[in-house]
C-alpha cells in the first residue's frame, strides 16, 4: 500500500512539473511566432514588359535582374521580405499610390516630374538616352529625326517624354510610335515597321548583346538621368530603410558582383 501511495505521489509530482513547464514552452512559441510576424513582405513593382538587365521575368518564369537582387539583399539586411509584381510601366506610379505595390525598384529615372508624386531613394546609377537602329542604316542621328522616319519608344518612359517634346520643335520631322515595352519595339525594328528605337543606354547595351545586327546611332541631347527606388510620399520609414540598405550594399563586395553579373558598368 505504501509502495502504491509513493508511486502515485511520483506520478502526480511529474504531472505538476510538466504543467509548470508547458507555459514556458508556449511562451517561447508565441515569441517565435511574433518574431516571424514582424518580418513583412513588401511588394516591388517591376516593368510588366520586362526591363533587362534591371528587372524582368526569365524563360523559367523567375523574376531576375540587377534591381531584383539588390532590393532582396537590402530587404534581408533591413528586416523585410520582397515579392515582385509586374505592372504596366505607364501605370506603375498610380499602382504605387493606390497601395497595390509598396515600392518601385526597376530601373526608374528619378525625374523632377515623378518626384512630385513619389519619393526617391539616393541615386545608384546614371543613364543617357540613345537611338538604336539596324546595323546597315547609314543615316546620322540628325537625319533620323528630320527626314520622316518612324521612331519607336516605350510609353511612360523618360525617353518617350523627351521624344514627344522634341517632335514639336522646328525642323524635327519624325513619327513617334509608342509601345508597351522596349522588347516590342525591338521586334518591329528588324522587320522595318519602325526605323529606330529610343531607350536608356543601359537597355541598349543589353539589346545589342542579343542582336549584333543592331547599333546605337547616337545619344540624344538630353540631361543624364539618375536611377532611384521609389516609395509613396508618406512612407518615410521605408525610404529610410532603403537608403540605409543601399548604402550598405554599395559598400559591400556584392555590389561589384552584381554590376559584373548584369554588365552595367
Amino acid at each position: 500500500m505504501k509502495r502504491f501511495a509513493f508511486a502515485l505521489a511520483m506520478v502526480l509530482g511529474l504531472a505538476l512539473v510538466g504543467c509548470q513547464k508547458a507555459p514556458e514552452k508556449a511562451a517561447d512559441n508565441a515569441t517565435e511566432n511574433a518574431t516571424a510576424a514582424e518580418v513583412k513582405t513588401l511588394v516591388n513593382g517591376i516593368d510588366g514588359g520586362g526591363f533587362p538587365p534591371y528587372a524582368y521575368v526569365d524563360k523559367e518564369g523567375k523574376t531576375v535582374g540587377f534591381d531584383v537582387e539588390a532590393i532582396e539583399w537590402i530587404g534581408k539586411k533591413m528586416g523585410f521580405k520582397v515579392a515582385h509584381q509586374p505592372v504596366e510601366w505607364s501605370a506603375i506610379i498610380p499602382a504605387l499610390e493606390a497601395k497595390k505595390i509598396d515600392m518601385i525598384c526597376s530601373g526608374m529615372s528619378a525625374t523632377a516630374e515623378r518626384a512630385q508624386r513619389v519619393n526617391f531613394s539616393d541615386p545608384y546609377y546614371q543613364v543617357t538616352q540613345v537611338l538604336v537602329v539596324k546595323g546597315d542604316n547609314k543615316a546620322t542621328l540628325e537625319q533620323m529625326l528630320t527626314t520622316g522616319k518612324k521612331i519607336g519608344v516605350q510609353r511612360g518612359t523618360v525617353t518617350a517624354k523627351y521624344l514627344e517634346e522634341l517632335s514639336k520643335k522646328p525642323g524635327m520631322k519624325f513619327t513617334l510610335v509608342q509601345y508597351d515595352s522596349t522588347d516590342l519595339s525591338m521586334q518591329d525594328l528588324p522587320v522595318g515597321r519602325i526605323d529606330g528605337s529610343g531607350m536608356d543606354n543601359t537597355i541598349a547595351k543589353d539589346v545589342l548583346k542579343k542582336d549584333q545586327n543592331l547599333k546605337v546611332v547616337g545619344t540624344f541631347d538630353a540631361e543624364p538621368e539618375n536611377y532611384g527606388y521609389a516609395v509613396r510620399k508618406d512612407d518615410a520609414e521605408l525610404l529610410a530603410k532603403i537608403n540605409e540598405g543601399l548604402k550598405l550594399l554599395m559598400a559591400d563586395p556584392y555590389w561589384q558582383e552584381l554590376k559584373k553579373k548584369y554588365d552595367i558598368e
